[in-house]
C-alpha cells in the first residue's frame, strides 16, 4: 500500500476534506479495477457527502435561470413575449420588479421547456 493512501473514513473537518481532495487528484486517472481506482470511487464518494453537507446549494433563482437560458438559446427580450403575455411583463420580470405568474411559469415550461422546479421556486425580486 501507497504511504499516499488515506484512512478511508467519513470526511468531518476542512482539512480532511483538503487531503482527500488532493488525493482524488492524484488518483483520477488510476486503471479501471486497480486498488487506486476503488480508493478513489471511495474518496469521491465520501467528498459528495462532506460537500453536500458543508457547502448546500442554494435553490436556483428563476429569473437568473431564465436570462442565463436566454443567453444560450440566442433569444431576445422580446422573444419572451408569447410566454409572458406583453413587453411590460417581460421588462418586469428580467428586472426582478414582479415575479412570474402561474401562466408564465406554464408557458415558459410548456414552450421553452424550462423546469419547473426552477420556475416555482421563489426569485429573488428588487424592493420597489
Amino acid at each position: 500500500m501507497s504511504e499516499l493512501n488515506m484512512e478511508l473514513k467519513i470526511i468531518e473537518t476542512e482539512e480532511e476534506y483538503n487531503r482527500a481532495i488532493a488525493r482524488i487528484d492524484e488518483l483520477f486517472d488510476a486503471k479501471k479495477g486497480s486498488k487506486d481506482a476503488k480508493e478513489l470511487d471511495v474518496l469521491v464518494l465520501l467528498v459528495n457527502k462532506y460537500e453536500l453537507e458543508n457547502f448546500p446549494i442554494d435553490e436556483p433563482d428563476p429569473i437568473e435561470y431564465i436570462k442565463v437560458r436566454m443567453e444560450e438559446m440566442g433569444l431576445k427580450a422580446s422573444d419572451l413575449v408569447p410566454y409572458m403575455g406583453n413587453k411590460g411583463n417581460v421588462s418586469r420580470v428580467l428586472n426582478r420588479k414582479r415575479g412570474l405568474s402561474i401562466e408564465m411559469i406554464r408557458n415558459l415550461h410548456k414552450g421553452l421547456g424550462f423546469p419547473l422546479d426552477v420556475l416555482v421556486s421563489e426569485p429573488k425580486l428588487t424592493p420597489a
